[in-house]
């Protein structure tokens, strides 16, 4: 009795057809001026975040000049106990960085949890988890937030992180599901159904490279989300105080009336860091979408498309 042995062979054309699309997208992404100029604004928080705090001083010294204008000293002056305000806003960045990050990437995690395994699963599963998606993005979520953080009494971040990912991560689920109920009936998921893969395999491989960039995007919006809500809720007075960000070198220059005496050095740096580094976190979601996504480019006249 003979076997017949199948070998699957991969086309070399093919092979190099993907490798092709692969490095022009690259070159798409170092060819936008604006990605790379947004990146760059991304970087430089980020590099703050992490090697600023040992290039400062201690940013909680005083000093005898208080209410002090900016100068070669004092390069953001100092508030209104002597305190050098630069100092407070680097090692702000590393801890507003931390927040939005962690809580962009849980959020994420649980939004692809979610979306992409109930609607691969569909059935009761995917009703289940559809339907608390729905109960979550029915509940206001800055309510939501205040109400839990002020029964939680911690003196780290990671309950806040927490907080922030468990009640932002419905909409982007919602988002997935969608996206994988379009996904999940096409050839190559069949085929691979057809050929006994694993479901595990299956979402990894099959589907999950498919939907990267609504993923990205999501994880963008999050982090943004997470870092703006700290802020809000840090400048009403929710939150550690005596941990530095941004938000709350805001609620301290509001509370000791640094607008009143003039101090626009105390809350116009912190306030612009907040503005600038979500315009480059946004402007990267549109840079990468417009690369990513071929009926978003812009084609000029004398370019070869």
């Amino acid at each position: 009795m003979s076997s017949v042995t199948g070998v699957v062979q991969i086309d070399p054309g093919v092979a190099d057809a993907g490798a092709h699309r692969l490095g022009g997208r690259l070159r798409e992404i170092f060819r936008s001026r604006r990605l790379l100029a947004c990146a760059c604004i991304v970087g430089v928080f980020a590099g703050v975040g992490i090697v600023g705090p040992f290039l400062v001083h201690n940013a909680n010294a005083l000093s005898t000049h208080d209410w002090a204008s900016p100068s070669l000293s004092h390069l953001l002056g100092t508030n209104e106990i002597g305190q050098d305000v630069f100092a407070q806003l680097v090692v702000s960045a590393r801890a507003s960085l931390e927040i939005g990050a962690g809580a962009g990437l849980i959020a994420t995690a649980i939004s692809i949890l979610i979306g992409i395994s109930g609607g691969y699963a569909g059935g009761i599963v995917d009703e289940a988890l559809s339907l608390l998606t729905n109960v979550i993005l029915v509940i206001p979520t800055l309510p939501l937030v205040i109400l839990v953080l002020a029964y939680v009494k911690s003196n780290s971040l990671l309950p806040l992180i927490l907080i922030i990912a468990l009640t932002s991560w419905a909409a982007s689920a919602r988002v997935l599901r969608a996206q994988t109920l379009s996904v999940r009936n096409r050839e190559y998921v069949l085929a691979a159904r057809a050929s006994g893969e694993r479901t595990f395999r299956i979402i990894l491989v099959e589907i999950l490279p498919n939907e990267l960039p609504v993923i990205v995007s999501n994880l963008i919006f999050a982090m943004i989300f997470a870092i703006l809500t700290q802020a809000g809720l840090a400048f009403i007075g929710l939150g550690d105080p005596t941990t530095l960000t941004w938000g709350n070198m805001l609620n301290i220059a509001y509370n000791d009336e640094a607008l009143s005496f003039g101090a626009w050095w105390w809350f116009i740096p912190p306030g612009a860091c907040i503005a600038l580094l979500g315009m480059g976190l946004a402007l990267i979601n549109f840079g990468l979408d417009e690369v990513l996504n071929p009926r978003l480019r812009v084609y000029r006249p004398g370019k070869s498309r």
